[in-house]
Protein backbone atom coordinates (compact mmCIF):
# COMPACT_ATOMS: atom_id res chain seq x y z
CA UNK A 1 0.00 0.00 0.00
CA UNK A 2 2.82 2.41 0.85
CA UNK A 3 4.57 1.62 -2.43
CA UNK A 4 1.39 2.42 -4.37
CA UNK A 5 0.96 5.80 -2.67
CA UNK A 6 4.66 6.62 -3.03
CA UNK A 7 4.60 5.70 -6.71
CA UNK A 8 1.46 7.75 -7.34
CA UNK A 9 2.94 10.72 -5.51
CA UNK A 10 6.19 10.52 -7.47
CA UNK A 11 4.43 10.07 -10.80
CA UNK A 12 2.07 13.00 -10.19
CA UNK A 13 4.98 15.19 -9.08
CA UNK A 14 7.06 14.31 -12.14
CA UNK A 15 4.14 14.87 -14.52
CA UNK A 16 3.25 18.14 -12.79
CA UNK A 17 6.77 19.53 -13.01
CA UNK A 18 7.07 18.49 -16.66
CA UNK A 19 3.75 20.14 -17.53
CA UNK A 20 4.62 23.34 -15.66
CA UNK A 21 7.71 23.71 -17.87
CA UNK A 22 5.60 23.80 -21.06
CA UNK A 23 5.03 26.99 -23.03
CA UNK A 24 1.26 27.02 -23.10
CA UNK A 25 -1.04 28.08 -20.28
CA UNK A 26 -3.34 25.02 -20.28
CA UNK A 27 -0.55 22.47 -19.58
CA UNK A 28 0.71 24.76 -16.81
CA UNK A 29 -2.74 24.71 -15.20
CA UNK A 30 -2.94 20.91 -15.46
CA UNK A 31 0.60 20.64 -14.06
CA UNK A 32 -0.33 22.75 -11.05
CA UNK A 33 -3.36 20.52 -10.50
CA UNK A 34 -1.15 17.42 -10.65
CA UNK A 35 1.21 18.94 -8.10
CA UNK A 36 -1.67 19.72 -5.77
CA UNK A 37 -2.89 16.11 -6.13
CA UNK A 38 0.61 14.87 -5.29
CA UNK A 39 0.68 17.03 -2.16
CA UNK A 40 -2.75 15.69 -1.19
CA UNK A 41 -1.51 12.10 -1.58
CA UNK A 42 1.54 12.91 0.51
CA UNK A 43 -0.53 14.51 3.28
CA UNK A 44 -3.01 11.64 3.28
CA UNK A 45 -0.24 9.04 3.45
CA UNK A 46 1.38 10.82 6.39
CA UNK A 47 -1.67 9.99 8.52
CA UNK A 48 -1.06 6.21 8.42
CA UNK A 49 -2.00 3.77 5.73
CA UNK A 50 -3.76 0.74 7.18
CA UNK A 51 -6.45 -1.40 5.61
CA UNK A 52 -9.34 -2.30 7.88
CA UNK A 53 -8.05 -0.37 10.90
CA UNK A 54 -10.46 1.44 13.17
CA UNK A 55 -10.40 5.21 12.70
CA UNK A 56 -9.66 6.58 16.19
CA UNK A 57 -11.62 5.15 19.11
CA UNK A 58 -11.14 1.55 20.17
CA UNK A 59 -8.10 0.82 18.04
CA UNK A 60 -5.92 -1.90 19.46
CA UNK A 61 -2.82 -0.45 17.85
CA UNK A 62 -1.86 3.18 17.26
CA UNK A 63 -4.89 5.21 16.17
CA UNK A 64 -5.07 6.95 12.83
CA UNK A 65 -4.30 10.66 12.91
CA UNK A 66 -7.30 12.68 11.62
CA UNK A 67 -5.28 15.88 11.08
CA UNK A 68 -3.82 14.91 7.66
CA UNK A 69 -7.31 14.03 6.43
CA UNK A 70 -8.56 17.47 7.47
CA UNK A 71 -5.56 19.07 5.78
CA UNK A 72 -6.30 17.18 2.56
CA UNK A 73 -9.92 18.35 2.59
CA UNK A 74 -8.78 21.93 3.10
CA UNK A 75 -6.16 21.60 0.35
CA UNK A 76 -8.78 20.25 -2.07
CA UNK A 77 -11.00 23.29 -1.53
CA UNK A 78 -8.10 25.73 -1.84
CA UNK A 79 -6.71 24.07 -4.98
CA UNK A 80 -10.17 24.10 -6.60
CA UNK A 81 -10.51 27.83 -5.94
CA UNK A 82 -7.00 28.60 -7.17
CA UNK A 83 -7.52 26.49 -10.30
CA UNK A 84 -10.66 28.47 -11.08
CA UNK A 85 -8.76 31.75 -10.66
CA UNK A 86 -5.88 30.57 -12.87
CA UNK A 87 -8.26 29.31 -15.57
CA UNK A 88 -10.02 32.68 -15.63
CA UNK A 89 -6.68 34.48 -15.90
CA UNK A 90 -5.61 32.19 -18.75
CA UNK A 91 -8.90 32.71 -20.55
CA UNK A 92 -8.56 36.47 -20.17
CA UNK A 93 -5.03 36.35 -21.59
CA UNK A 94 -6.21 34.15 -24.46
CA UNK A 95 -9.09 36.44 -25.37
CA UNK A 96 -6.97 39.58 -25.16
CA UNK A 97 -3.90 38.23 -26.95
CA UNK A 98 -5.37 35.61 -29.26
CA UNK A 99 -3.01 32.85 -28.06
CA UNK A 100 -2.08 31.08 -24.86
CA UNK A 101 1.71 31.23 -25.09
CA UNK A 102 3.36 32.20 -21.82
CA UNK A 103 6.93 32.66 -23.04
CA UNK A 104 6.54 35.63 -25.36
CA UNK A 105 9.35 37.78 -24.03
CA UNK A 106 10.29 39.06 -27.49
CA UNK A 107 7.82 40.53 -29.99
CA UNK A 108 9.53 38.79 -32.96
CA UNK A 109 8.44 35.31 -31.83
CA UNK A 110 5.60 33.97 -33.87
CA UNK A 111 2.88 31.43 -33.22
CA UNK A 112 4.55 28.73 -35.29
CA UNK A 113 7.83 28.63 -33.34
CA UNK A 114 8.17 26.09 -30.51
Amino acid sequence: MEFLFASATGLLTAAGVWLILQRRSFPVIVGLSFLSYAVNFFLFASGRLAIGALPIVGASEAPTDPLPQALVLTAIVISFGMTAVIVLMALGAFFSGGHDRIDLDRPDRGEDRP
